[in-house]
């Protein structure tokens, strides 16, 4: 255990401690995270490699009380380093990405260019490489008996991490927090696309019994027939219909106790912080108008956890990086509320 009778968790954070500044090792903490400094395949802006670290200063200014659950930090957070191997491979593989989207968006014909043949090759493998790092290191930390939280990156990055957790717990839901549904084949010819998690997992976890996909607001005519052709595994709520719905005079309350009801036993959070409204994340890779305050996805969450329905993990992905660290402080406060859900029996 780790000894607290010298931490004032009212002071300022400790640069020379841990993520919120709290004084744990990984071996003393109940909940590891695991940063992902990869974002390849992401389409507009780009910045997410490097959101854990900005989430990490930012989360020095992040007041530890929690009026839900004021002692859950002393269960113990700990984050892992940026492994800088995985950073430099998504910076090399992301410069190859860019020059291949812009080739491809002029409608130029792949077979006849043998570079771009070699980069597209190239980045599907080095996905594929990212995908089973991530399920061999946490993997690694769910056999040690930790919870595990993975910041990332692009959303492409949880794959490996859902792979890990269907072994432990076997029959699993989603909830997706996210302006897109994630759900096109192969997008852009990257088969571990951003855009195409939700594909993926849906493709190669058929443990993931139900993905309840809430806030979506920018998607296409491939990923509507996917959700209509999926009726009973996948779910999904509009941003539109639920604006409209409230308009109409249901309450917020009312949604959330429909969603949660369609959500099995055991319940992992995927994350991307442009389910939000950007005013909350103007720098995420691809904003959109419209999206949710944090309190809103905060208020499903709890009430996900008030049914009795277990959090096996979880996910935070496409934070941004900008000259304010607006973007990370919004990420660290809402990283934090989720790590107290999380521990909490």
């Amino acid at each position: 255990m780790t000894d607290l009778s010298n931490f004032n968790p009212n002071s300022a954070g400790n640069p020379n401690n841990n993520i919120f500044g709290l004084p744990f090792s990984e071996e003393e903490a109940k909940l590891v995270l695991l940063p992902i400094p990869w974002e390849v395949t992401v389409s507009y802006g780009a910045g997410t490699a490097r959101s854990a670290e900005h989430i990490f200063k930012a989360s020095l200014q992040v007041d530890l009380y929690d009026n839900d659950y004021p002692d859950a930090w002393k269960q113990g957070y700990f984050m892992k380093e940026v492994d800088k191997k995985i950073l430099l491979k998504s910076d090399y593989l992301r410069k190859e990405a860019e020059l291949y989207i812009d080739y491809i968006s002029k409608g130029e014909a792949l077979e006849k260019n043998k570079f771009m043949c070699k980069s597209l090759k190239e980045i599907n493998e080095g996905s594929h490489m990212l995908n089973d790092w991530v399920q061999a290191k946490t993997q690694e930390l769910l056999d040690k008996g930790k919870l595990v939280g993975l910041i990332g990156g692009d959303h492409s990055t949880p794959l490996g991490y859902l792979k890990a957790l269907a072994k432990k717990y076997g029959e699993f839901g989603i909830i997706q927090i996210d302006a897109h549904c994630d759900l096109r084949k192969a997008y852009e010819d990257f088969k571990y696309s951003h855009a195409s998690i939700m594909y993926n997992v849906l493709s190669e976890i058929p443990e993931v019994s139900k993905l309840v996909q809430v806030g979506i607001r920018d998607y296409c005519d491939e990923e509507c027939a996917c959700i209509q052709e999926s009726p009973n595994r996948i779910i999904t709520y509009f941003d539109q219909r639920i604006k409209e719905r409230q308009f109409e005079g249901e309450s917020w309350k009312s949604i959330v106790d429909e969603i949660v009801a369609h959500l099995p036993q055991q319940v992992y959070i995927s994350f991307d912080i442009d389910g939000l409204d950007p005013k909350l994340c103007p720098n995420t890779g691809t904003p959109v108008n419209g999206g949710f305050e944090t309190e809103q996805v905060l208020y499903l969450f709890k009430k996900i956890k008030a049914s009795g329905r277990q959090f096996i993990g979880f996910d935070l992905v496409e934070v941004g990086v900008g000259e304010s660290d607006w973007d990370s402080n919004v990420g660290a406060r809402l990283l934090y509320r989720i790590c107290n859900m999380m521990v909490q029996a």
